[in-house]
């Protein structure tokens, strides 16, 4: 039987894309259950209409800037409603491959104000009791995406990506781990789950137990 943490417990994981947030989610979350812990994988655009919409835009043309963020806003309301509260409520580990910081980032890069996003996003949006950013330099991102898949999509555009990634790194939260993502998965992944059982520790919850 896993154990459930009262309140559940939400972990999110940002960065510029190639920046091994889908590995480490995967690694953290295999581990996590190892321990004995309940975890839900998800991520951001997701699979419903308007995630589907945005998947559709990075490699049709991007949407305009307005309609874009509308569609963000839309998909994640929908996220934190049917996936990540009744999961939280049940005493499940959430980890998330992007969330709203991502928004606050690549909408930020299009004229928007990354606090006013930050603000919009938090009136709906639980925020995370951990922030992981992988931070890796654009031109990195870039070369990892067209080995994985040959191709990079409207939302992976050089110039572009040297804004988001600066208001990654202007990201200031108490629950905040940024750590260099050209560094060895396996010891990102020891990193995160470190610090996953100092944010327990800090809410009285205890690390994560051991296997057995």
């Amino acid at each position: 039987m896993s154990t459930a943490i009262p309140g559940g417990f939400l972990l999110a994981l940002e960065g510029i894309d190639g920046a091994g947030k889908s590995v480490q989610a995967r690694a953290v979350g295999a581990a996590l259950e190892a321990r004995g812990l309940a975890v839900v994988l998800t991520h951001e655009p997701t699979q419903g209409p308007w995630g589907r919409l945005l998947r559709e835009s990075a490699v049709r043309g991007r949407l305009a800037p307005a309609e874009e963020l509308e569609a963000f806003l839309k998909d994640r309301e929908q996220h934190v409603r049917e996936v990540i509260r009744p999961a939280l409520a049940a005493g499940r580990v959430v980890i998330t491959d992007r969330y709203y910081f991502s928004t606050v980032a690549y909408q930020g890069a299009r004229g928007f104000d990354p606090e006013a996003l930050l603000r919009r996003n938090e009136a709906f949006a639980p925020q995370p009791d951990l922030l992981v950013v992988l931070d890796l330099d654009p031109a990195a991102g870039r070369s990892r995406i067209g080995a994985r898949d040959g191709q990079t999509n409207q939302f992976e555009q050089q110039a572009e990506l040297e804004r988001v990634r600066r208001i990654f790194l202007s990201l200031q939260k108490p629950y905040l781990l940024r750590l260099d993502a050209r560094r060895p998965a396996a010891d990102l992944t020891g990193e995160i789950l470190a610090a996953v059982d100092r944010a327990l520790a800090a809410r009285g919850a205890g690390p994560s137990p051991g296997p057995g």
